[in-house]
C-alpha cells in the first residue's frame, strides 16, 4: 500500500514548481468561481491540497486576509513559504492529510483543486465529505476541481477517480447543494491537455 505522505514528499523533492502537471501560473478558473461568491475580504478560506500552488499568492494580491493552505507534503509547503518570502507569515499553514485535519477552524470557502480525485474508495470519499461539512460554515462554499470523466486515469504515479458534477453531488449531498459546475481543459507544462471538472456547492444552513 502506498504511503501517501512519503509519495508526495518524493514528488516535491524531485520536481520543480513548473514540472508538475497541475501547475498553473494563474489559477483563473478557481479565482473566477471565488469572485462569483462575493465574499468579504476577511472571509476564512482554505486551499486543501494547495501544496505550492499559486492560488494563495493571488488571493493575497486580491486583498483576502484569512487564508489557510493545507497539504500532506511539508516540502510543498516549505517551497510555497520560500516563494512568498515576507508574505508567508500572512498565510496559515497546515501539514496534514485532509482526512486527519486537526483544527477547530471553520471556513467560509473550502477550495480543492486536484486533491479529492486521489480518493478512490467510497469510505475515504464519505470521510472527506464529513470533514468538509464539519469545517465549512453554514451557507459556506465548497469548490471541488477533479479530473473530468474524459480526464486522465492516473496522476503522479497514482490512480485517480474521475468525477462529474452528478457524481460529486451524490457524494456531498447530505450537507451541500450543487450550485454550479464548469468543464475546463487544463494545458500542462508538458504540452498535453487534461479535462477538469469544477463543481461548487453551498452548505445547507443547519
Amino acid at each position: 500500500m502506498v504511503n501517501k505522505k512519503e509519495h508526495w514528499e518524493n514528488v516535491y523533492a524531485q520536481k520543480k514548481l513548473t514540472e508538475v502537471s497541475w501547475y498553473e501560473e494563474k489559477p483563473e478558473i478557481s479565482l473566477n468561481i471565488i469572485s462569483s461568491f462575493d465574499l468579504p475580504k476577511d472571509a476564512e478560506i482554505i486551499d486543501v491540497g494547495g501544496g505550492d500552488s499559486l492560488l494563495a499568492d493571488h488571493l493575497l494580491e486580491l486583498g483576502y486576509s484569512n487564508i489557510t493552505v493545507l497539504d500532506i507534503s511539508s516540502k510543498a509547503i516549505d517551497r510555497a513559504k520560500l516563494r512568498l518570502g515576507d508574505r508567508a507569515h500572512e498565510i496559515k499553514w497546515i501539514v496534514s492529510d485532509v482526512l486527519d485535519i486537526a483544527t477547530d477552524e471553520r471556513y467560509d470557502l473550502w477550495h480543492d483543486r486536484a486533491a479529492f480525485h486521489f480518493l478512490t474508495n467510497t469510505a475515504d470519499q464519505s470521510k472527506y465529505a464529513e470533514v468538509a461539512a464539519k469545517h465549512v460554515t453554514n451557507k459556506g462554499w465548497l469548490i471541488i476541481g477533479t479530473f473530468g470523466l474524459n480526464g486522465p486515469e492516473r496522476c503522479s504515479g497514482l490512480a485517480v477517480e474521475r468525477q462529474s458534477p452528478a457524481s460529486l453531488s451524490n457524494i456531498f449531498q447530505q450537507q451541500f447543494q450543487l450550485t454550479g459546475s464548469i468543464e475546463h481543459i487544463h494545458h500542462t507544462p508538458f504540452d498535453t491537455d487534461q479535462v477538469f471538472n469544477y463543481s461548487w456547492f453551498q452548505k445547507f444552513k443547519q
